[in-house]
């Protein structure tokens, strides 16, 4: 019988105890006792054929809250525990030399130049004698990736240490930022990169020279690039996993090569050079010595050929205090415009040209800007440009697919979004792009002056 029929019909039965009425509260408490039992009942018979469901476990677990002290310190010496064990996993210097002799014994005749190879059956040899910890790079996967074409099946053992050697270096790396990651939960804010940086610094033979009074301006540089490029919506933390992938890590650990050559150093934003020519730039515009900039001091950035109205859209849209910008923002604003192929800076400088806030660019949105590229060109006895042709020009070089609009992702599809922001923002870069062909002839024509020499 269903629960709710023998449920109706208990409550319809005349109460048959004389000289006792119930009230009102009593009746509706008996009513609740009355449904929770037969619904327990009726539930209770209905069999769950899945057993799955039994078995399924638990996979989430509460952070443990701010009063929580002995939970926090629980899962921070867990952590660690966790840490250390993944640590003793990783090949040391020792057993990676065993490893290179091993493969240099099972080397597969003949060579290729200079290059040692292996095959297979030999691969999975050394697999055998290398130990457990090298078991998860001896498969047939790994081979397979490695394979090319070879024609008789061989890897390059040079290659395959390499591979090894990259795989050790990327979990040791992940330990390190991982030590560094307070929240265990597999990013960095802002402080913790911090803190990861200024321990690095003195492992890093080209800082040497660095005071130590200019290092929490190094470290604020170096990790500026970090979020700026890997924290598009601003969060105020990044993916261990997105630092790994990207090459900056990359960059920052090269500055532990201390043969390093000066071209090398001059291109890496993380190098003593880089930093201090960036520190440098700003306390050179920076005229009042307060230790921020104005409007005016920073249109003196550069060539000082950057419009009025761009520059307003600068201090619109970017953190400022009591309208003038610091040493953070500045480095934002240098990130972008010195990385103008890089989407994340595309994003920092259409959020500028998105006057309107419409999430594209429309024809007046280009006149805007234009207009402020125009009067520069009056100012310095130049004759103006047609803003019909330059429009023109813009929807050819980005093909947007709605024909009255461009998207940021137009512009980053079309590989021409560089280009076109120089265009509309810098008097001295439309320039150059206007008089693009006789500037090529003149690098001919000085090239073949050269060669003639």
């Amino acid at each position: 019988m269903d629960w709710k029929e023998v449920l109706r019909r208990r409550l319809a039965t005349p109460n048959t105890r004389p000289n006792k009425k119930k009230s009102e509260q009593e009746l509706k408490d008996e009513e609740m006792d009355l449904f929770t039992k037969y619904y327990s009942e009726w539930k209770g018979g209905r069999k769950n054929t899945n057993e799955f469901y039994k078995t399924i476990p638990r996979f989430y677990y509460r952070l443990p809250a701010e009063d929580e002290v002995l939970l926090q310190k629980l899962r921070e010496e867990s952590r660690a525990v966790f840490l250390q064990r993944k640590s003793r996993e990783l090949l040391d210097n020792e057993e990676l030399q065993n490893l290179w002799f091993l493969l240099d014994k099972h080397q597969t005749p003949p060579m290729i130049g200079e290059e040692a190879m292996i095959n297979y059956e030999n691969f999975l040899k050394v697999g055998e004698k290398s130990g457990a910890k090298c078991k998860q790079f001896f498969t047939a996967k790994v081979f397979a990736k490695l394979l090319h074409t070879d024609s008789y099946g061989r890897i390059s053992i040079m290659q395959f240490f390499n591979y090894v050697m990259r795989k050790v270096w990327l979990h040791q790396t992940r330990i390190g930022l991982s030590l560094y990651d307070v929240a265990g939960q597999g990013y960095l804010r802002e402080s913790d990169l911090e803190n990861y940086i200024l321990e690095l610094i003195p492992t890093l033979p080209q800082l040497d020279g660095l005071e130590k009074s200019f290092y929490s301006f190094y470290v604020c540089t170096a990790v500026r690039k970090f979020f700026f490029f890997l924290d598009p919506l601003r969060t105020g933390k990044v993916k261990i996993q997105d630092i790994l992938a990207c090459s900056f890590l990359d960059d920052l650990l090269e500055l532990r090569d201390e043969e390093l050559s000066k071209e090398s150093q001059e291109t890496n934003w993380f190098s003593a050079p880089s930093a201090l020519r960036v520190y440098g730039q700003y306390l050179n515009l920076d005229k009042d010595h307060n230790g921020m900039l104005s409007k005016e001091e920073l249109s003196r950035y550069g060539t000082a050929t950057m419009t009025n109205v761009f520059l307003d859209r600068v201090f619109q849209e970017c953190l400022t205090y009591d309208g003038e910008m610091d040493y953070k923002t500045y480095l934002d604003f240098v990130l972008a415009l010195e990385n103008r192929k890089e989407p994340a800076a595309l994003q920092y400088i259409f959020k500028l040209l998105d006057i309107e806030n419409k999430g594209y660019l429309n024809v007046f949105s280009l006149n805007y800007f234009f207009r402020a590229i125009q009067e520069l060109m009056k100012i310095h006895g130049q004759d103006p440009v047609s803003f019909q042709d330059v429009k023109d020009e813009i929807f050819d070089m980005v093909k947007p697919k709605d024909p009255l609009k461009i998207s940021l992702q137009d512009l980053i599809s079309s590989n021409q979004g560089d280009t076109v922001t120089t265009i509309l923002i810098d008097l001295n870069g439309f320039w150059t792009y206007e008089n693009r062909e006789a500037l090529v002839a003149n690098d001919s024509e000085n090239s073949a002056d050269l060669d003639d020499t």
